[in-house]
């Protein structure tokens, strides 16, 4: 691909992953419960924390500052390449705020109107109220000042280090007689443009959003089970892929509703995701997938993996079938 098509093409799936995951939180608010949803948001936030955050700081060379203003720099820059709105203002060592203005990259659109409080805040639970204990900090905690879900022009709050160590339910305190302050955008700190380039950048909010899915998807079969996740999981994804094949199909250039047209578009979107792809006429052979290894795909989760794609397929030409051949082919062919 030329730089401006596979541009075009990580933005695609970026929005697709987006999307999916939005999809999945509001597929369990909806039918399981917002409690079910609220352990799901919790847990998996948690987990991406775990994972990312203290990399993370080494990666955008913030791992040396004060850790009220590492923590706030991480989510401003991290979210900011993740392609998420969001504002930084640092009041001295010991705090600094965190703003992320409408609209909400997470539950965008009108997504936002049907996300639980509860909901929202385990997504504060999960991650932000758990940063000073990964950095070793007992003394750290967040304050959030308003969330979107709430009806207020933003969700924002502020890290702070306090003179003692707080106990575990004092680490996330919601107030509601505070607000942030106004914000210069111009004294925000801004990425290097010279080792972010708009590509770079681009691939930056494809893996963002890709590990949402990543960690969510073997998520809901563990808080589900097989049969239940299953179900749920790939409704949701079919519908999430019908719902952008408008989108994607512009994107990329989609012309016409043949298998061909629809074996082109899926070989860029799996190869823009960052598999190796070979396309022979309606058939696409992928192999090193970045998503999930072959290896690691049980039943279940190849299913759900695969959810959206019949959902853009059905789109795009509802008397076509995505006929998977395990574990590395797929033909685009007639319904029977």
């Amino acid at each position: 691909m030329s730089d401006s098509n596979e541009h075009a093409a990580a933005l695609a799936v970026a929005g697709l992953h987006h999307a999916w995951f939005t999809g999945l939180v509001l597929a369990l608010v909806a039918h399981r419960g917002a409690a079910v949803a609220e352990e799901f948001v919790f847990r998996l936030f948690r987990h991406q924390h775990t994972q990312r955050f203290l990399p993370g700081l080494v990666k955008l060379g913030l791992d040396r500052l004060p850790h009220a203003v590492a923590a706030a720099r991480y989510h401003y820059f991290s979210n900011q390449l993740g392609g998420v709105a969001v504002e930084y203002l640092e009041v001295d060592a010991r705090k600094a705020w965190v703003r992320y203005p409408p609209p909400r990259w997470i539950w965008s659109g009108t997504a936002i109107c049907a996300i639980p409080s509860e909901v929202n805040r385990a997504m504060l639970r999960g991650w932000h109220a758990h940063n000073g204990v990964t950095l070793g900090n007992p003394r750290l905690g967040f304050v959030c000042t308003g969330t979107t879900v709430d009806g207020n022009p933003g969700l924002e709050g502020y890290y702070r280090e306090y003179d003692h160590a707080l106990e575990p339910a004092e680490r996330l305190r919601f107030v509601a007689d505070e607000r942030c302050p106004p914000i210069d955008r111009t004294s925000m700190p801004q990425l290097e443009q010279r080792s972010w380039p708009a590509l770079r950048q681009a691939k930056a909010y494809r893996n963002y959003a890709m590990e949402y899915v990543r960690n969510a998807l073997p998520l809901l079969l563990e808080l589900l089970g097989s049969e239940d996740a299953r179900e749920l999981g790939c409704r949701a994804g079919r519908l999430v892929g019908m719902q952008c094949y408008a989108d994607i199909a512009g994107q990329l250039g989609v012309r016409g509703d043949d298998p061909a047209a629809f074996a082109g578009l899926f070989a860029d979107l799996l190869e823009a995701a960052g598999d190796s792809v070979v396309r022979d006429g309606n058939t696409v052979n992928r192999s090193a997938p970045r998503l999930f290894a072959d290896s690691a795909l049980t039943p279940a989760l190849r299913d759900l993996s695969l959810a959206p794609y019949a959902g853009l397929l059905a789109a795009h030409n509802r008397f076509l079938v995505l006929e998977e051949h395990p574990p590395s082919r797929f033909s685009i062919t007639p319904a029977r």
